[in-house]
Parts: structure tokens; C-alpha cells; sequence
């Protein structure tokens, strides 16, 4: 069925598009884009007056659990997880088990998704056999086989040299490997090294794990003028290498999370396991820096790191509980309170880190509202609030400080390839 979006707000980075428009979507492509479109009785009309249109949100970094770990969450529960947060395409990292370092795991992973059929699916393939940092992987056959890019996430690769190799293969291949920046030697702890640790005994994370990896990446990255991309950064000082590292002309690239420009370490007092991941929160100077990296355009993309654990997983106390927190239905909430209205970022900047820098990055023809495109668009009501609960959450998972916070703006529609996929 064709599909005319009449009165809404279309942002769109690529075209510098925001006001209104309407937008006949005929099959899967943006078939019209005009101030008005005459009533089509061939199509489902939606009234979009007071409301946003934005191309796809694009996560290209989040965990959906399967293979093997079902029971926190599937490929079926993560994808209805995305779609009710507006995401329209999603890449999943590769620690499952088994690790998609074969073409057989890799494509049961795509198989699956496209049985779903609710966003696009597009998987990680892990830099390293089982992600144990030992064995290579064959990069060409994987990439080939439908792997978006490399990833050990969840387990640094220690040995420098594999890594040199795997970011220099992936390049040749014109893809990237994603690298999970932390120094084991200096990485134990269950939140950020401080205060608030001290305060409830126990060991602190230090920003180095992070920072000291990063550095070896920028390395590796300008030595062999090759593209590396690191995920999730957290702290001041990789930040500012990478910014330093750009304005050399190094190609690195970078994203980080609603989390880290949302919370400081101070919220794991409040939320206590459900603010437990890693990176960890950090302080406010790092919180800021964050920010300002996304705004000068250092930090390249916003990615949710969705990470489902189950409830009796996160019960067993901040030393020993697994890091991670739940991320698609609340990301657009937390960038549009701590971002938008807190007037560090315009509407038009959150569509370049959410859905055009991510497409380019990914090298997927998406990421904008353009006449003769795929039509994955996002449609969301900028001013709608409500208090997020527990029985609201649409992923299997329910690990994620934002319950009970009152929250500003909802997804209304999710679109991808011309169908509706959500509505709110």
C-alpha cells in the first residue's frame, strides 16, 4: 500500500530540509517530497501536524543476543525493541555463541532477521576466531557473505599486531573494524575510578583502559593512513585525541551514547546495576567533553550499545553484575532532553549523528528523505512526555536507568522500505 505523510516537520541533514512537507511514499521509495500533496485515495493518509519526519535512525552498534543467548534477547524481541525506538537499520556486535567468524553463523544471523523482517539487520563479524583474539578470520569471505564491518566488541584484541592487520584488511576491503578500546591491565572495576566508588567500596574502572587503546588505534590509523573506528568513547582525553588526530587528517572515526552525555557516575547511586556498563559513566568534565565532541563533529555518530541482560544477571550486585543497559526505546528521549533542548545541538545535527553520518560510515545507501530513495523514515512527536516504566519496555530485557524518569518525545511511526513497522 502507498503511504501520503501530510503536515509534518521533514528534517533532513543532506538537503538542509526543515519545515513542512508532505511525502508520498509509493512501494518501498519516496516517490513525491512537496510543501502539498493532493489527497491520494490510493494511499494511507497520516496526519503528521505537530510532528517530525526524519530519514531512518540508524544504530550501528547494539547487541540482539542471538546465537545462544536467547534468554535475554532475540533478533525477534531486539528488532520490535528498535523499531518502537524509531531504528530503522541496526547492526549487532558478534558476542554470541557461537561468534559469527563463519560464513554458516553469519548468515543464519541474516537468515533470521530477514524472517523478522521488521528493520534491516545488518551484523558485525567478529576480528578474531571466537573473539579470543588468537586465530584471524577470513575478512573477504565474511565480507562478502553480507558482514558490515569487524568487531571484537565486548573483548579488546590485545595483540597489536592482529589488529594492525584486521584495520588494515578491512580498509582493502572498503569496510572498518570497530574497535572496543580497553586495556585489560588497567581496566578492572566495576564503575568509574573516584569518588562515588570509594564511596560504595568498590574497585574503580580507570579512564586510561579506555584512553590507552584509543591512542593505539589513532596510531595504527594515521601510521598506515587507513580507517579505523573506535566505539562508544566516554571520557575528555579520547576525545580530544581523536579530534587531534582529525585535524591531522587521520581517518578515524568515532561514536558515542545517549549515556555518556545523559549520566555521570553519580547516577549509579540512584540506579545502582541498571547504570553499570562499560565504559562506565564518567564525571561531569567528561560528560561535557562528550558533548562538545558532538558538537565540533568529532564524535561522528550516536549508537545506543543496546546491551539485554536479565533481571537475575543484574541482581547479583554492582561488583559482579554484567555491564550493560538496554538503549533503543530511550535514546531518541534522552538526545532530544539532554541535547536538543539543552541547546547544545539543533534537530538537524541529531539527523547527521543518527541516521546520515551512520549511513555513510556503514556505506549503505540510507540516511536520507530524498524523491527515488528507500523510504526507512522516523516520524516522532518532539514534545509528547511520559514517565518510562518498566511495563512499557518492548525488549525481552528491562536493564536501564531511565526507568521511572519522565521523558520528552515519542516515536509515533516507524517506517522501513514503505511499510509501517510501528506505530505508538
Amino acid at each position: 500500500m502507498n503511504v501520503l505523510l501530510k503536515n509534518g516537520n521533514v528534517i533532513d541533514y543532506k538537503t538542509s530540509t526543515n519545515g513542512k512537507r508532505d511525502i508520498l511514499i509509493e512501494n518501498d521509495i519516496v516517490k513525491e517530497i512537496k510543501e502539498e500533496i493532493n489527497l491520494n485515495e490510493n494511499a494511507e493518509i497520516i496526519d503528521c501536524t505537530g510532528l517530525n519526519i526524519i530519514p531512518g535512525m540508524i544504530d550501528m552498534h547494539c547487541h540482539l543476543r542471538e546465537p545462544g543467548f536467547e534468554y535475554k534477547e532475540t533478533i525477534e524481541t531486539g528488532s520490535k525493541s528498535a523499531v518502537a525506538g524509531g531504528f530503522t537499520t541496526i547492526c549487532p556486535m558478534p558476542n554470541t555463541k557461537p561468534t559469527p567468524d563463519n560464513v554458516e553463523v553469519l548468515q543464519k544471523i541474516i537468515s533470521e532477521a530477514k524472517r523478522v523482517n521488521l528493520c534491516n539487520v545488518l551484523p558485525y563479524a567478529s576480528v578474531s576466531k571466537g573473539e579470543k583474539g588468537e586465530e584471524a578470520v577470513n575478512y573477504k569471505e565474511l565480507k562478502e557473505a553480507g558482514a558490515i564491518a569487524f568487531s571484537d566488541d565486548g573483548m579488546p584484541v590485545v595483540n597489536s599486531r592482529m589488529m594492525r592487520n584486521a584495520i588494515i584488511e578491512a580498509d582493502k576491503l572498503g569496510t572498518f573494524v570497530a574497535s572496543h578500546c580497553e586495556e585489560k591491565s588497567v581496566a578492572a572495576g566495576a564503575i568509574n575510578a573516584g569518588k562515588v566508588a570509594e564511596e560504595l567500596g568498590v574497585e574503580g574502572v580507570l579512564p586510561e583502559a579506555e584512553e590507552i587503546m584509543a591512542a593505539r588505534e589513532i596510531v595504527i590509523s594515521e601510521t598506515n593512513n587507513v580507517r579505523a573506528h573506535i566505539c562508544h568513547i566516554s571520557t575528555k582525553t579520547t576525545k580530544n585525541m581523536v579530534r587531534d588526530a582529525k585535524k591531522r587528517g587521520a581517518k578515524i572515526t568515532c561514536e558515542t551514547c545517549p549515556h555518556y552525555f545523559s549520566f555521570t557516575v553519580d547516577e549509579v547511586k540512584k540506579s545502582g546495576v541498571n547504570a553499570k556498563m562499560n565504559p562506565p559513566l564518567r564525571e561531569e568534565k567528561d560528560r561535557q567533553a562528550i558533548i562538545e565532541g558532538l558538537k565540533e563533529g568529532t564524535i561522528d555518530a550516536i549508537i545506543t550499545d543496546h546491551a539485554p541482560h536479565a533481571e537475575e544477571e543484574k541482581a547479583k550486585g554492582l561488583e559482579t553484575a554484567p555491564n550493560g543497559i538496554i538503549g533503543f526505546e530511550t535514546a531518541l528521549s534522552a538526545e532530544i532532553m539532554n541535547l536538543v533542548d539543552a541547546g547544545y545541538l539543533s534537530y538537524l545535527d541529531l539527523v547527521k549523528l543518527n541516521s546520515y553520518n551512520p549511513a555513510k560510515l556503514l556505506n549503505i545507501d540510507r540516511g536520507t528523505i530524498e524523491e527515488g530513495k528507500v523510504a526507512d523514515i522516523t516520524i516522532f512527536d518532539p514534545n509528547e512526555t511520559y514517565t518510562y516504566t518498566k511495563e512499557m519496555i518492548v525488549s525481552k530485557s528491562k536493564n536501564s536507568p531511565f526507568i521511572g524518569k519522565e521523558l520528552k518525545g515519542k516515536v509515533k511511526y516507524t517506517i522501513v522500505s514503505g511499510k509501517i513497522v510501528y506505530k505508538g
